[in-house]
């Protein structure tokens, strides 16, 4: 099931987040799954070309012990270290999540950091013990944000990456006082620009780029050719 969240900020400008549905999230573990098992497979194949045991070696030899810790450790990697990694690294996502369209933030709609990822995926070992995520199921079915255990524990939820509304929505409900015109923007324009750079280092990534882009291209055509060239975050700073 799908539900929205909106997040009101302490300025009183609020963003709208669609709730990615529990159907979404397993297919995103599904594919992940799947790339999980074929990198197993992989590692298999190398130890089984690269370190094979010769016959007579036994099983007590330090460094064929040390090989089957190091193996076990890879296993482990794979399986729980893969989604901690990319969550962290990925702004939130895995591969599976981003063939789905979802993505982790913390509650208020902030980017995931690496405490958040390693709390939730390491109760992703239980509940994945725990008749393979059917636990995590209902607990999300039932949850109002669409929470699996593992988002409770680590403060987090699930977020469909939605069209972006106009920037026009970051000065919502917000006094903001009035700003002159200059040559090249409007005092509405100013406003907006101002509004974005205070607030753009407390939104998720995508959403920062495609809110900087829609505001460089309104202004862009009617700038110094100098300006035009800039990125458009470095324009709007410039402005």
């Amino acid at each position: 099931m799908d539900r929205t969240l909106e997040v009101r900020t302490p300025e009183s400008i609020a963003f709208s987040y669609e709730l990615a549905g529990v159907g979404s999230r397993f297919l995103a573990v599904a594919i992940d799954l799947t790339i999980q098992i074929a990198l197993l497979v992989l590692l298999v194949w190398v130890l089984s070309v690269v370190a094979p045991r010769a016959p007579g070696v036994p099983t007590h030899n330090v460094a064929y012990n040390a090989g089957v810790a190091i193996g076990i450790a890879l296993v482990f990697l794979i399986f729980y270290g893969y989604f901690v990694l990319f969550e962290w690294l990925w702004n939130g996502q895995t591969p599976g999540k981003r063939m789905m369209g979802i993505r982790v933030v913390r509650d208020g709609g902030y980017p995931l950091d690496f405490m958040g990822s390693l709390i939730r995926n390491l109760i992703r070992v239980g509940e994945m013990l725990a008749g393979f995520y059917a636990l995590s199921a209902v607990v999300a079915v039932f949850s109002p944000l669409n929470k699996r255990v593992g988002d409770l524990a680590a403060g987090t939820i699930v977020i469909r990456e939605g069209r972006m509304e106009s920037p026009e929505a970051l000065l919502r409900e917000v006094a903001e006082p009035v700003y002159a015109a200059t040559a090249y923007v409007s005092g509405e324009e100013r406003a907006l620009i101002r509004r974005f750079l205070e607030r753009r280092d407390d939104l998720v990534s995508q959403r920062r780029l495609a809110i900087a882009r829609q505001l460089a291209e309104r202004v862009r055509p009617r700038l110094p050719a100098e300006l035009q060239r800039l990125g458009d975050e470095a324009l709007l700073e410039r402005l």
